[in-house]
């Protein structure tokens, strides 16, 4: 009985090798904002098909079917663009993503005005077309800017850049809407010459503002050449001091600071070297050899074999001096 209650829960803790593992989606901390940005299309959706609906119900039948297919390519291509995003979003900044998705929407609430709004004289589907990709266009460029400025800000940020970095980018959103309005407008609106003035004055500070942040990065921001020679040098102090072959004795210092790779071979620091930890003796004085005379062999004997020695091979280096 034990045997078989002991099958039976590794059966239950193993795991099943049927079992397909499920795909390593979106990480936890990007989930939500993947939902918001889907649930904001998802309503732009909603709101795109009522407003498309109404116009169809009370508005005239000149060019409905054509108006109709621009709808459906409308639709698809926001659905896209929506989808696109949500996949590179996990590599965006948080605030980018849920700025692109906003401007998608502004491009599909922009399309559909553009397409059911009743026309003042004829319908001119071409130049609309044109009115609608400039629109895109304003949109895509604003959100570069902002995405690059932000780049530009983070390097150095100061209250003062914080201060001017907030003011540029309300400048660059409060530009790209006026010059959105008067393309979805232009046939009910007339813009006065005050309107245009306010649009070139807006211009004109968003691109003072711009400037000023990457002017006071190459004023004050640190140098990515200094940080990485900094880097660099100190990876090079981090490395391992060369040792003698005993692997605890460091090598002496030559004069102009790098090791004493002579002393490795000979056992002793070279003239001028500095030892690290105690000082080493000098070398002792060699004594002459004494020569033997060689044993007397007689005549017919043959002498044994030569030791083997290091076969060609000079010996180890000998052992650092001790004191």
């Amino acid at each position: 009985m034990r045997k078989l209650a002991a099958r039976e829960e590794s059966a239950m803790t193993a795991p099943d090798p049927r079992a397909v593992e499920a795909p390593s989606g979106i990480d936890a901390a990007t989930s939500p904002l993947l939902r918001a940005a889907i649930w904001v299309a998802i309503g732009a959706l909603i709101a795109a098909a009522i407003v498309c609906v109404v116009w169809v119900l009370t508005g005239t039948q000149n060019g409905i079917v054509g108006r109709a297919f621009l709808t459906i390519l409308l639709l698809v291509g926001f659905s896209g663009a929506a989808i696109l995003d949500a996949h590179l979003a996990p590599r965006r900044p948080a605030w980018f993503a849920l700025a692109s998705m906003a401007g998608w929407v502004v491009a599909l609430l922009s399309g559909a005005i553009l397409i059911w709004m009743p026309e003042r004289y004829s319908w001119g589907g071409v130049s609309r077309l044109v009115q609608f990709l400039v629109i895109v266009l304003i949109i895509q460029l604003a959100l570069l800017h902002i995405r690059l400025y932000m780049k530009a800000f983070q390097r150095y940020v100061t209250a003062f850049t914080q201060t001017i970095a907030i003011i540029t980018i309300a400048l660059v959103v409060g530009l790209a809407a006026l010059l959105i309005v008067p393309l979805v407008s232009a046939d009910y609106v007339t813009f006065s010459e005050l309107y245009w003035r306010i649009v070139v004055a807006v211009t004109i500070l968003a691109a003072v503002g711009t400037a000023l942040v990457p002017l006071v990065n190459l004023l004050f921001a640190p140098k990515k050449t200094a940080v990485r020679g900094a880097a660099a040098q100190q990876s090079q102090e981090l490395l391992p001091w060369p040792m003698y072959v005993d692997g605890v004795t460091p090598l002496p210092i030559l004069p102009d600071g790098s090791p004493d790779w002579n002393a490795y071979y000979t056992g002793f620091p070279s003239p001028g070297a500095q030892v690290i930890g105690a000082s080493a003796p000098e070398p002792a004085a060699v004594a002459p050899a004494v020569v033997e005379p060689a044993p007397f062999e007689a005549p017919g004997s043959t002498a044994p074999p030569a030791p083997a020695g290091y076969e060609g091979y000079p010996p180890p280096p000998p052992l650092p001096p001790r004191p």
